[in-house]
């Protein structure tokens, strides 16, 4: 969150991945003579027939005439923002068979590649190539692989690159057949509001269909999901198909689950709809300083912005009202106190929130971890609040190398933070409200990249939110990740998405909801949380962020994500007509846009 104009920090990747990609360039071979039984099996890799066969990200790539290497067409990317103009294929091979992947290439930094060969996945690349170069790289499938990706891309604000004359050599792969029934489906936890399964894996298959009573409800890419939405203290049967290119295989055996009584996970009275505001409480800008008593009732959550560490590493956290040299209208400490426990008496919650743009905040060390539990329980007992909001910017979480499972952290900024956490919940029971407010970079882009990467070399801070949410879903109230400021996120349709407009805020919610493979790892998948447990996070206004999404399109994500119409080209894996409601930057900023944020909530939800 911002105390003055938007900045958008999303380029701290750029570089970031650089080192991991640039050590795959170790992997270039000459290319073995082709066996007689061996055949070039990509489609269309003369591009003569456009983009047919290839799946480009946003808009990067087209079919043009000139320059080409042979033939009439050749392809042309351009990468943008945080889009390296990836256009791939999936082509059928055989298990235990080498293959040869060749392509002529033209421009600074392209590269070439395939991924889930079973075996290692390989890349080459050239950093320069003023005119046509051929990249050349072999691998050899895995026992059980039938399928791989193979892909071109360039680098992060580098100028459009060509490709031509792609081909993969090696034994043609057998049709693809519809893979078999999962066998194995079991529970693997179960809360008031949902149920996790998981399976045995199946061979040659590329997705599973998760069905709740006959209806899918949900997809995963690996052998397990996390059904959410469900009535506390009711049997459900649910069954998992498997799914490929030839189709879908039949359903598994049931299995039956009752979830458990009671709310559970943070559920702490709030209304079904929330509208939740961060109220600049410690500073002014150009909104404007709105006193407590001035916050209309039709704010569910307060969040008071911010309370700020007196070093970056002490833990010890600070709050106090802004200063009347900067508000001249701010109100006195009685009177903040007075109104606070007046929004509490009408059912609303206060908290503190932890951080914003310029309160980073690491505790490496358990000195700070408990500076840090003593700081904030003195700001909550002092003025009567209601629980805590992290938000947790730039350089406050970062995973050290070697940190590659979210479900298991070891990272001391992380670790410190989750017990930090974990004691205030313990101090004020189950009525302690914890919500967060994570930028995209640390929670979705985690789909992508996690931490500095199998390599190192990426950005630390890439999906360093994840173990935090894992740790703590039992205790969480709310997450609301901020869908502004950001650049392009991939979501799980592997296509990047692009902030201001409904399509971003569907995708990104959706990948809460529905959980995530982390950086690509099948066998480490971040669950998706309960849809109450989740708001969107907006810009009250165009001066607030980048990213400001009008009224009309929120109403479309809403409508898409809750009753599954108005998605777009986007499919949502699940219909989550329980999703708590909206958060914005900020009730300042809303009020100085004619309360047109919190309006839009009001009549959309009919209150």
């Amino acid at each position: 969150m911002e105390r003055t104009g938007p900045t958008v920090r999303f380029s701290g990747l750029l570089a970031a991945a650089t080192a991991a990609v640039l050590a795959a360039g170790a992997l270039v071979a000459t290319a073995p003579a082709a066996g007689a039984a061996d055949v070039d099996l990509a489609r269309n890799g003369g591009f003569e027939s456009g983009l047919d066969g290839w799946s480009c990200t946003a808009a990067s790539g087209a079919a043009v005439s000139t320059p080409v290497h042979g033939g009439t067409k050749a392809l042309k990317a351009t990468p943008a923002g945080s889009d390296n103009a990836k256009c791939s294929q999936s082509v059928t091979v055989k298990p235990n068979s080498s293959y040869t992947l060749s392509a002529w290439v033209q421009g600074s930094y392209v590269y070439l590649g395939a991924s889930g060969t079973g075996t290692t996945d390989v890349s080459t690349w050239t950093q320069s190539s003023g005119a046509w170069k051929q990249l050349t790289t072999t691998f050899r499938t895995g026992p059980s692989t039938t399928s791989v990706s193979v892909y071109t891309h360039g680098w992060y604000g580098t100028p459009a690159h060509y490709v031509d004359d792609l081909t993969l050599v090696g034994p043609g792969g057998d049709p693809v057949v519809i893979p078999a029934v999962p066998a194995g489906l079991k529970t693997t936890a179960i809360t008031s509001s949902s149920v996790a399964l998981s399976w045995n894996a199946v061979s040659g298959a590329s997705g599973y269909n998760v069905y709740r009573g006959g209806t899918k409800v949900a997809t995963a890419t690996g052998p397990s999901a996390t059904v959410t939405g469900l009535t506390p203290s009711t049997a459900y049967s649910f069954q998992v198909s498997a799914t490929n290119a030839a189709g879908e295989s039949a359903k598994s055996a049931a299995v039956t689950a009752t979830t458990t009584a009671g709310g559970g996970g943070g559920d702490t009275k709030l209304p079904a709809r929330a509208l939740v505001g961060y109220l600049h409480s410690s500073f002014a800008n150009g909104s404007g300083y709105t006193r407590m008593a001035d916050v209309p009732d039709s704010w569910d959550v307060i969040n008071l912005a911010f309370g700020e560490p007196t070093s970056v590493t002490s833990g010890d956290i600070r709050f106090s009202l802004c200063p009347v040299a900067e508000c001249p209208n701010v109100e006195s400490e009685a009177e903040f106190k007075a109104a606070i426990k007046a929004k509490q008496a009408a059912g609303k919650k206060v908290l503190i929130s932890i951080g914003g743009q310029n309160g980073q905040v690491q505790l490496a060390s358990t000195a700070a971890r408990d500076a840090f539990v003593t700081s904030v329980s003195k700001i909550i007992d002092t003025y009567g609040l209601d629980g805590l909001d992290i938000d947790f910017e730039g350089h406050s979480l970062s995973l050290n190398t070697g940190d590659t499972d979210f479900r298991s952290p070891t990272s001391p900024v992380i670790v410190n933070l989750i017990s930090a956490v974990k004691s205030l919940k313990a101090k004020y029971g189950s009525d302690f409200v914890l919500t967060m407010a994570p930028e995209t970079f640390f929670v979705q882009l985690g789909y992508q990249f996690y931490g500095s990467g199998p390599w190192g070399g990426q950005d630390p801070r890439a999906g360093a939110y994840l173990p935090v949410i894992h740790a703590l879903r039992d205790d969480l109230t709310l997450l609301h990740v901020q869908d502004y400021n950001s650049g392009p996120i991939m979501g799980l349709d592997n296509q990047y998405h692009t902030m201001g407009g409904a399509d971003f805020h569907i995708a990104m919610t959706d990948m809460l909801l529905a959980g995530f493979p982390v950086a690509g790892d099948t066998t480490k998948v971040f669950p998706g949380l309960r849809p109450d447990q989740v708001a969107i996070g907006l810009p009250a206004s165009t001066q607030a962020g980048n990213g400001h999404t009008t009224p009309a399109e929120v109403n479309k994500a809403l409508n898409c994500l809750i009753k599954k119409t108005d998605c777009g080209s986007y499919q949502t894996r699940g219909t989550w007509s329980d999703l708590r409601g909206l958060m914005t930057w900020s009730i300042n900023w809303d009020r100085f846009n004619n309360w047109e944020f919190s309006r839009n909530f009001y009549a959309y939800f009919g209150n």
